[in-house]
């Protein structure tokens, strides 16, 4: 024995070893040849290098040459193309042999190690082979990949010529007796097979692509997805180790540093991925169920077959992957002991066998073996892994699709009536789309792990059992019982999360509240009590959040301590059962990596269970709302017909034949009675038919009983396909329906324009041509008609501005213009018009009559349907039906009816007489409208100047090639870790909370690695008590005492749970100091800043600020801090232990750290972009589906549903290929960083066994070095994709701060509040001064007021005209300082207002804005929000205003709930509400800008005489929009461009002939 371990130590300096291919130690032996060449062992090695070799020779050259010239692959696109049959079990054949081969060569070390001699033909032969291996698979790619299959051949002749080198070897083993006992004898064996098979495969490419031996070679076309260059994503297309290793996203990847990735660069999904290839799986699933069930109602069940069916094989693929990773998972535990168990055995060497063969069992008692396996168990156990993971969540993401295209394809058939009943509303339709299907998704997400557990627990008990014994069951019992207890804290943690989110949403609709009317809390100093209100609401929603934080913490804690807790019971036990307990370091090593592959699937069960619940309330909801009621119009064949009838210029001659008529007919809503009873009409052709008829009466019902949107209960629908005199004869006759249910079918295209207007969140040109051609005289005429363009050219981007939810916000009458412009552009032969004129004044009213509909579509002799209440139009209708309560009254020309019914003849002319006389009376007719675009351009103003500014955000500015320099400044931006954010986050925690975060971090990391090291001294000291015990012989005195050892590790891991409790509790305490102070300061910062942030910043993004980025402070920085400091931490230390254990380590170290570095950095940037576009894909996607639900009718009216699915298909592609290329991403750097794991252990396995055998290394060290390597795999990938998740989620933090930093406005005034400096009363004359006032918005912008001087008397009622623009308005807000006022001052009753405090000035002065703004409340509070004044003085303010008989009807009085924004009260009413909060106030002087201008004529005149009454004391200004109101003021001012060009008596100014003020006035009249 001896004398073989020095031999081995020597190693190669012997001077007796020279190098020989057969060995030299007794020529005799390894050159005798007495028995034939071929029975020489040595010989029949070398015979085998042949093949090799002549493989090496061969395609060297090729390769060489081919990869010159690869540049000639023009295609380059199929590069990617695979086209030989039998590649993928090619791939995996090639892989075996290689790893056979790999242990050939370590077979042959091995043995070699036995002899004094080096034998090379032990394992040269086999390393030969192992590059030919690599070679063949290499060249195999490229041929593959360039499509040159005549090169082939040489792979055939090298298969033939080893296999049948190695089938003779095989054959001379099994001759000379050589069983399967040694190893040998079995490679040798297996190695035949797998070069059988390999030249099986290569015979069927030959068979199959007939190259060679072949007359006419079979031609072979790539895919369509490879022709087609937009395909990026490649997963599907790439060889097997491409696929497993995510090779081809190594360029994409790398190429987001240089430029950032958007849709262009992610391509498009490959056909087998979209949706709507999915979504045909999923219904002929569906289809298949009905055929086999029958008409049995299809209930969740039916869904979840359905999915199982079309979805269900690569789920089981996924299961498998996972299984396999599983089992191989264990390889760790057991390699770990095994080797710890050979380096703890006293002697080194194993039995000589004899010079060539050893036997399995030695080959794998060897430690250096048993470092190797463990390596490729581990690579190959995290390519299961992530496989598993990657094929579940892309079946995720297709199911998603198909599920979402089928609830679309519902909606397109949802009856209206389940919509305007309230059954079903768009919040509900949405959530179906947001949260259920993605319920759905993650359930397939999480699906493998529901099967793996069970059988990973299993497994793991049985090995745990078979190193422990009994003790092994109590440590997993602790485990299991602690699994109940994580399940509720989980199913607590869902419950807070609920009520934190109910809260939330409750402090946002607060805050939008605040944000929406600012203007108005500041002029009138109340924005401290709405700020408290806010933060009531956040103080339930943070006793929440602490509970939600608590449970965290607990969760977080219970994850770290179990397996501590687990540990430590079961070596007590193992213990104290067994008296002489062999605790060897590979047992409890072993056992400790077991603990820690136990509790992973214990932490995942309570997600997955959740997860499985969740989902199975979601296939509930879907299953309801696939068996929600349809309409009946099943035949979308005719849809595609109908599209292209349009021809509407050959109607010349008139004939009177009806476009549709209906007779008997009943319609209902509802299963109740019917809306329509008995209705009997016919439209006549290519004329205008108007129908009349009170509120409520039917009409808009009868319109969509025409199109077929209504349930038919009786009668028929009947609709004349196209013009009569195009069809030959024998279409002539009318096609009818009787009863069956698509009674709609029939009808060609309607356009239609619905009451309320519905617009598509598209730019405004797209919503008006709604996807037909662009014809521009046609285009520019109903523009014209619609006098859309004076709107058009306010617009930011002119007609091309987005409008709709994400884009403008417009009024009512604009959308409402331009949903009649759609109709208008249509070439329909039939337009149906709900009531187009209820939002427009009576100007745009006659324009669009007399422009639009009549010249027109008169023009064009379409067949038009107007519902309209202004009677003042029916001598222009040719047609005239007239309704009441739901039945046809009569109906006929205007002449008809005269003689039929002469009492409604008269009715109707004596409203017509009324309306013209209105119409007579309003002079200023445009006013609504004019105010609305004035309005509009001061938004626009304010959007522009935000524009200039800085984009706050930083975000991905487009850039063009120009400016490169700027593009390698952002992308420098976007590389760097937001550190300063990351600071400002900490920093917000205080002192002493951080410093026990890190003491605490630190301290639990130490004491983790202190108990295992104190397991490893403990059990290193076992084993010399042992050796000693043997080496004296001694019986029963000198046992081994445990106990002292325990005690020790016992406090150890006590102490380790206590601080795993400390550390869980101040992580989650500091997240929720963070949130509370960083929205307290958001919110006192944005309350107290000037009304110009809220001009230049969209209130949309600083509601943003407080919704999803303190949503994401609140609720996910927390867990990532601590997931990213744990798994950091637990990095650092196991990285530290190694080192420890084998210096060596730290060298080999540094290009693995070099190669982490580079991948977390590229991956941070793609994760970034990727799930950026992940989010502003879904976007468009849930507001598709929520604005189709919104337009149903007119999208089914116009025949547009093929249009509009195919849109959604479009949003759910691009959606969904942003989320298979982030999952890809991910998998790339999960696959990267596990292999860099396994090199680690690796490399800490070989360096410690070396480090044991030669330096007398304790095995328990070892043992530590191995389990601490196991470890690293697994945390540094949590790292890093933690650290990319803290990224993104800083970045809240850093746009909150952006807030933080914006000025406040000067609240302090030189004078304090004390009454001697202001008096009481103050001001009490309302004396006025301005003395030299020049005013800016901005320190940055010009003046809008120059040196302005003017007196105003007490008690004088002032007027200020002038065009828009003026700058009237600034004036006003002067007064209250909202504005820079550079330069003079204002002198209010002796007082210069720049003195005093902004609180005191805005509280003693009034004003009535041009726009009214109620809040959510009772009435009382929107009158008097400080609780000050007493009932009678409302009701006297609210009788003023002409309000007492409005608020007395209301159930509650002043009590009475105000909606929010006060939608349940009219426009003028609003108003009338705003000026009564201005008379409680009772100041002496009172602003009104504006105030009247959108009130009516009477209310208004009413409201002058008030100001002259009720004001008759007071100084009041008024700033004029209509000259008119104020000809009777003591006072006229009129300004232009911002400086006053006359002021003086209204009489004196209209008598001067030339003055600007009576140019007004004539204007007016």
């Amino acid at each position: 024995n001896n004398t073989n371990n020095t031999i081995i130590t020597q190693g190669h300096p012997s001077s007796t070893m020279s190098l020989a291919f057969c060995g030299n130690e007794n020529n005799s032996v390894a050159y005798n040849v007495d028995g034939g060449v071929l029975n020489n062992g040595c010989f029949l090695d070398a015979l085998n290098v042949v093949p090799h070799v002549f493989l090496l020779f061969i395609t060297f050259p090729i390769l060489f040459i081919g990869w010159g010239s690869q540049s000639s692959k023009v295609h380059i696109h199929h590069s990617t193309w695979l086209h030989f049959p039998g590649h993928n079990l090619r791939w995996l054949l090639t892989f075996v042999l290689l790893f056979v081969l790999v242990c050939e060569i370590a077979e042959g070390i091995v043995s070699d190690g036995f002899s004094q001699t080096l034998h090379l033909h032990l394992y040269m032969p086999a390393g030969l082979a192992f590059m030919a291996g690599i070679t063949s698979i290499v060249y195999y790619h490229n041929i593959e990949t360039s499509n040159f299959p005549k090169l082939l051949l040489a792979l055939l002749i090298y298969w033939v010529l080893a296999f049948i080198m190695k089938t003779i070897k095989f054959a001379k083993y099994t001759e000379h007796g050589i069983g399967p006992r040694q190893l040998r004898y079995c490679i040798t064996g297996l190695l035949v097979l797998l070069y059988g098979f390999l030249l099986a495969v290569e015979i069927n490419v030959i068979l199959g692509r007939r190259y060679v031996c072949f007359a006419n070679p079979t031609e072979v076309k790539p895919p369509e997805d490879l022709q087609d260059l937009g395909v990026r994503f490649l997963q599907p297309f790439v060889n097997l180790l491409s696929k497993a290793t995510y090779w081809w996203m190594n360029t994409f990847i790398t190429s987001a540093h240089r430029r950032p990735i958007d849709l262009k660069v992610i391509g498009k999904l490959p056909i087998a991925m979209r949706a709507l290839t999915n979504y045909i799986k999923l219904r002929r699933a569906f289809e298949d169920q009905k055929v086999s069930v029958g008409a049995a109602p299809p209930g969740p069940k039916w869904i979840w077959q359905a999915l199982r069916k079309a979805f269900g094989r690569p789920l089981i693929l996924s299961i498998m992957f996972r299984f396999l990773a599983d089992l191989l998972g264990f390889a760790g535990p057991l390699c770990i002991s095994g080797i710890v168990h050979h380096i703890s055995k006293d002697n080194h060497t194993i039995q000589l066998l004899g010079i060539y063969f050893i036997s399995s069992k030695e080959f794998l008692e060897n430690a250096y073996v048993l470092a190797v396996l463990l390596f490729f168990a581990l690579l190959l156990q995290r390519t299961f892994l992530q496989a598993s993971y990657y094929v579940a969540i892309e079946t995720g993401i297709n199911l998603r699709g198909a599920i979402q295209t089928k609830i679309y394809n519902k909606i397109m058939r949802l009856c209206t009536s389940n919509m305007s009943m309230g059954e079903l509303t768009v919040p509900q339709i949405c959530n179906l789309v947001a949260i259920d299907t993605n319920q759905l998704m993650w359930f397939f997400f999480l699906c493998p792990n529901l099967w793996a557990m069970p059988v990973q627990i299993i497994v793991g008990v049985i090995l745990l059992y078979y190193l422990l014994g009994i003790s092994a069951l109590i440590g997993a019992t602790i485990i299991a019982v602690l699994a109940p207890v994580q399940y509720f804290v989980a199913t607590k943690l869902s419950h807070t999360q609920k009520s934190t989110l109910e809260y939330s949403s409750e402090r946002l609709k607060k805050t939008n509240e605040l944000l929406r009317g600012i203007k108005l809390l500041k002029l009138y100093a109340w924005e401290q009590i709405f700020c408290d209100s806010v933060e009531e609401t956040r103080g339930k929603e943070l006793t929440s959040l602490q509970a939600f934080a608590l449970y965290t913490s607990i969760s977080i804690f219970m994850n770290a301590a179990i397996p501590i807790a687990a540990v430590l019971t079961t070596f007590v036990v193992h213990v104290h059962i067994s008296e002489d307990a062999d605790l060897s370091p590979a047992v409890a090593f072993a056992s400790l990596s077991l603990f820690h592959i136990l509790v992973t699937p214990l932490f995942l069960l309570s997600s997955v269970v959740r997860s499985t619940v969740k989902a199975l309330v979601s296939v509930q909801k879907l299953s309801e709302f696939f068996i929600s009621d349809e309409i009946g119009d099943a035949q979308e064949q005719s849809a595609m017909l109908s599209s292209g009838t349009s021809n509407h210029n050959q109607n010349r001659y008139q004939i009177s034949v009806s476009s549709f008529q209906i007779s008997s007919g009943y319609f209902t809503w509802t299963d109740g009675l019917p809306t329509l009873c008995n209705v009997d009409i016919r439209i006549p052709f290519g004329k205008l038919t108007m129908i009349v008829g009170q509120v409520g009466c039917g009409k808009s019902s009868l319109l969509l009983a025409a199109l077929g949107e209504m349930q038919r209960v009786s009668g028929t629908v009947v609709w004349n396909r196209s013009n009569p005199h195009i069809l030959p004869d024998t279409f002539r006759e009318p096609v009818i329906c009787c009863l069956c249910r698509d009674h709609s079918s029939f009808r060609g295209a309607v356009a239609y324009a619905s009451q309320k207007p519905w617009l598509l969140n598209a730019t405004l040109v797209e919503n008006i041509t709604f996807e037909m051609p662009m014809i521009k005289p046609r285009y520019k005429a109903v523009i014209e008609a619609c006098s859309l363009q004076p709107d058009i050219d306010i617009l930011p981007q002119g007609d091309q501005t987005e409008i709709g939810e994400r884009g403008i916000i417009l009024s009512g009458g604009q959308k409402q213009r331009i949903s009649v412009a759609r109709a208008l552009y249509q070439q329909t032969n039939v337009v149906f018009l709900d009531d187009p004129f209820s939002a427009l004044d009576i100007h745009l009213s006659d324009h669009l009559m007399q422009d639009g509909i009549l010249k027109l579509l008169g023009e064009e002799k379409r067949t038009v349907v107007l519902v309209t209440h202004k009677l003042q139009y029916l001598p222009h209708a040719d047609w005239i039906i007239a309704m009441k309560d739901g039945t046809i009254q009569t109906e006929g020309t205007l002449k008809d009816i005269q003689k039929a019914e002469p009492e409604l003849f008269e009715q109707w002319k004596t409203l017509m007489h009324r309306q013209d006389q209105e119409f007579e009376k309003d002079t200023d007719g445009a006013s609504m409208t004019v105010l609305e675009r004035n309005n509009l351009r001061r938004a626009m103003y304010s959007r522009e100047a935000m524009k200039t500014e800085e984009d706050e955000e930083g975000e991905k500015e487009s850039v063009s090639s120009e400016d490169d320099d700027n593009l390698s400044q952002v992308m420098r931006q976007r590389a760097t870790i937001p550190w300063r954010s990351c600071n400002t986050y900490l920093s917000s925690a205080g002192v002493l909370l951080l410093s026990l975060l890190l003491l605490s971090q630190l301290l639990k990391h130490s004491l983790m690695v202190a108990i295992d090291y104190w397991l490893a001294h403990w059990t290193s000291q076992v084993i010399t008590a042992k050796k000693e015990a043997t080496a004296h012989n001694c019986s029963s005195d000198c046992g081994f005492s445990h106990s002292w050892y325990l005690s020790v590790f016992s406090v150890l891991c006590c102490l380790g749970i206590i601080l795993c409790l400390a550390t869980s509790v101040a992580v989650e305490w500091t997240g929720f100091k963070v949130a509370k102070e960083l929205h307290q300061n958001l919110l006192n910062k944005i309350i107290l800043a000037p009304m110009r942030l809220f001009e230049t910043m969209p209130i949309g993004s600083i509601l943003n600020r407080f919704s999803t980025d303190t949503n994401t402070i609140d609720q996910h920085i927390p867990t990532t801090l601590e997931c990213l400091s744990r798994s950091t931490l637990l990095c650092v230390s196991a990285l530290g232990v190694i080192s420890y254990v084998t210096p060596v380590f730290l060298i080999a170290l540094l290009p693995l750290a070099v190669a982490c570095y580079f991948i977390q950095k590229y991956f941070r940037m793609a994760s970034r972009d990727l799930q950026q576009l992940e989010d502003s894909t879904q976007l468009p996607l849930l507001s598709h589906f929520s604005e189709t639900v919104e337009g149903l009718s007119t999208i089914r009216a116009f025949r547009y549903e093929p249009r509009f699915r195919q849109r959604l298909l479009q949003f759910t592609d691009a959606n969904n290929i942003a989320s298979l290329f982030l999952t890809a991403a991910n998998r790339w750097l999960e696959v990267r960083m596990e292999y860099i794991g396994a090199c680690v252990v690796l490399l800490a396995a070989v360096a410690s066994i070396t480090n044991s055998l030669y330096n007398q290394l304790s095995p328990g060290l070892v043992g530590l070095g191995l389990t601490y390597a196991l470890m690293v795999s697994n945390y540094m990938n949590w790292m890093v994709r933690n650290l990319a998740d803290m990224e993104v989620q800083l970045g809240s933090v850093k746009r909150i701060n952006g807030l933080l930093k914006s000025e406040p406005e000067n609240y302090e005034g030189l004078l304090s509040e004390s009454v001697s400096q202001v008096p009481d009363g103050w001001p009490q004359q309302g004396e006025i001064k301005i003395q030299n006032l020049s005013v800016r918005y901005d320190a940055t912008l010009k003046p809008v007021l120059k040196n302005v001087n003017a007196h105003i008397n007490p008690g004088q009622k002032v007027g200020i005209c002038g065009r828009t623009g003026s700058g009237k308005s600034s004036f006003s807000l002067a007064f209250f300082r909202m504005v820079d006022m550079f330069e003079g001052r204002i002198v209010i009753d002796n007082i210069d207002i720049a003195k005093l405090p902004l609180q005191t000035l805005r509280s003693r002065l009034s004003i009535i804005l041009q726009d009214p703004i109620l809040f959510s409340g009772t009435i009382r509070f929107n009158l008097d929000p400080e609780m000050k004044a007493t009932d009678e003085m409302l009701w006297e303010a609210l009788e003023i205003a002409q309000l007492k008989p409005v608020v007395k009807s209301l159930p509650g009085g002043l009590d009475a709930m105000v909606t929010e924004g006060g939608e349940n009260f009219s426009q003028g009413q609003r108003q009338l509400f705003c000026l009564a909060r201005a008379f409680v106030r009772k100041s002496s002087i009172l602003i009104m800008d504006e105030a009247t201008a959108s009130i009516d004529m009477a209310t208004e005149s009413i409201l002058q005489k008030v100001v002259m009454t009720a004001f008759a004391d007071r100084t009041v200004v008024t700033i004029a929009h209509r000259v008119h109101t104020i000809l009777n003021a003591d006072l006229v001012i009129v300004m232009k461009r911002g400086i006053i060009l006359e002021c003086d008596r209204p009489q004196a100014l209209l008598e001067t002939e030339d003055s600007v003020f009576a140019s007004f006035v004539q204007a007016d009249k």
